[in-house]
């Protein structure tokens, strides 16, 4: 039986179906698209779990739309015959009987310095071109926006942030680059976010944060965690130095 066809036999839950992922991962789907009401409802969810601390889970793992829930088999796994995910499926059924809210999870505040354009932001100029808009525009837009980490991806600590003012959406570039330097902050379609380490990459770069958003010594290692709220700060080159300096 496949995962999909499993999620029709799941045991009922409010606002989201379930489906085995492997033999130690059950997946809650609460939608199918990048949705901010979807997402906060993910978060809700994540939250609530975290809150009863369930036996047997070790780990919630919240995206766009669904939630991942790494969990210890041989704790969930029953005598009557039927897979362990199931019973998981039954126990989240009855703390789920009545749905949390969308806004429960508010998570922390953190802010972002970004030194906007010149060699760390070299798309800037395109950005403010296809937005119509003057590169000041662009900064203020962008900095002025609460965002909501929606997940993590791609790399860790790679923050995918909703909120980007929709005058500043712009799609991927053509040619992705092969070497994005840490720290830069970039537009992806609808979305805005901020490479961990220096990687390969095709979003459009407007800026560079002097921040480490990921050290694999520090605990936790990931500066942003899913559920935070962003809000990014303009600074000079001089700030940008200075923080880097204190950064490494």
């Amino acid at each position: 039986m496949n995962a999909r066809a499993a999620a029709v036999d799941a045991p009922a839950a409010p606002g989201f179906s379930m489906e085995p992922v492997g033999e130690t991962m059950l997946l809650l789907r609460f939608g199918e698209r990048i949705d901010a009401d979807v997402n906060a409802r993910v978060h809700a969810a994540a939250d609530m779990l975290r809150r009863v601390e369930m036996p047997g889970l070790l780990d919630v793992i919240p995206a766009y739309a669904t939630l991942a829930l790494h969990y210890d088999a041989a704790f969930w796994a029953g005598r009557d015959g039927e897979p362990p995910w199931r019973h998981l499926a039954g126990t989240l059924s009855a703390v789920f009987a009545t749905p949390p809210r969308g806004d429960a999870h508010e998570g922390r505040v953190v802010e972002i310095p970004v030194h906007y354009g010149d060699a760390h932001g070299a798309d800037l100029d395109a950005v403010a071109a296809h937005a119509g808009l003057g590169v000041d525009e662009v900064i203020a837009r962008h900095a002025g926006t609460e965002y909501r980490v929606a997940m993590l991806g791609f790399a860790p600590g790679f923050p995918y942030l909703l909120g980007l003012d929709p005058a500043l959406h712009m799609p991927r570039r053509a040619q992705p680059r092969t070497r994005v330097p840490r720290g830069s902050v970039a537009i992806g379609g609808a979305q805005t976010g901020i490479y961990p380490s220096e990687l390969p990459g095709g979003w459009q770069l407007i800026g560079r944060t002097p921040l480490i958003l990921f050290d694999a010594a520090r605990e936790p290692p990931c500066l942003l965690l899913p559920g935070d709220r962003v809000r990014f700060r303009a600074i000079q080159a001089s700030e940008f130095d200075a923080l880097a300096d204190g950064a490494t």
